[in-house]
């Protein structure tokens, strides 16, 4: 594990490169953010961005929403992908905020992961942007950059990253961290092709170092 050193400058680092580590999915309000999320699985947040506008237009309050039809909703993200299931899920959702939440996005990991479509990740998220608690959004590129920096043991698995994570992350700076980690992913430690040559991290990257370890070994002669 990366000693507290080691993450301290990785934080600071990308404090430097993204100074307002915002969420990039577009909303007014707290319940926009909750159904953006959700469109956004296996969905680009460009993409989400692009249909919300109309979706919010045409339903501007949580009570219409509530009282919608799914198939109809389904037609507005029908580009999101997957829309018969996030369409449902958005409807129902509705109805649960209404009905058990006074309409209120709830502050709490229990009470958003009873939320119908609401994993921890989205929990997470909703905690650290509309709440400003401690939050650790495990999404795909958190996994593959804290993985790759040594941050954690390379885990795919969204809740062990995040419980290791927790371990060593200011829990004060976790949220725009995870931010942070999205941003980076895509400018840089891409999945594909990441740009490791002109990282600012990799003298903090395990991946890196083991790269240039196995380079120099590679170029001796016997």
């Amino acid at each position: 594990m990366k000693s507290k050193a080691a993450v301290n400058r990785i934080i600071k680092t990308l404090k430097g490169i993204y100074a307002d580590a915002l969420c990039s999915l577009q909303y007014e309000k707290d319940y926009e953010l909750l159904f953006a999320v959700r469109l956004s699985a296996q969905c680009t947040d460009a993409r989400v961005n692009q249909v919300t506008p109309a979706l919010y237009a045409r339903f501007p309050t949580l009570e219409s929403f509530a009282e919608a039809d799914p198939a109809e909703v389904g037609e507005y993200i029908h580009s999101c992908g997957f829309y018969n299931g996030k369409s449902r899920d958005i409807v129902a959702c509705a109805q649960k905020l209404l009905a058990e939440f006074g309409g209120k996005v709830p502050g709490t990991m229990d009470e958003l992961v009873s939320l119908p479509g609401v994993g921890r990740k989205t929990a997470n998220l909703i905690l650290g942007d509309v709440y400003q608690k401690p939050a650790y959004v495990c999404d795909t590129h958190c996994i593959r950059i804290t993985g790759r920096l040594g941050l954690t043991d390379g885990s795919k698995d969204p809740l062990q990253v995040e419980q290791q994570l927790r371990e060593i992350l200011p829990p004060k700076e976790s949220s725009d961290f995870c931010h942070r980690m999205v941003l980076f992913g895509r400018d840089t430690c891409t999945a594909r092709s990441p740009k490791c040559t002109d990282c600012p991290l990799a003298n903090d990257c395990d991946t890196s170092k083991a790269s240039r370890a196995a380079a120099k070994t590679g170029g001796k002669k016997s």
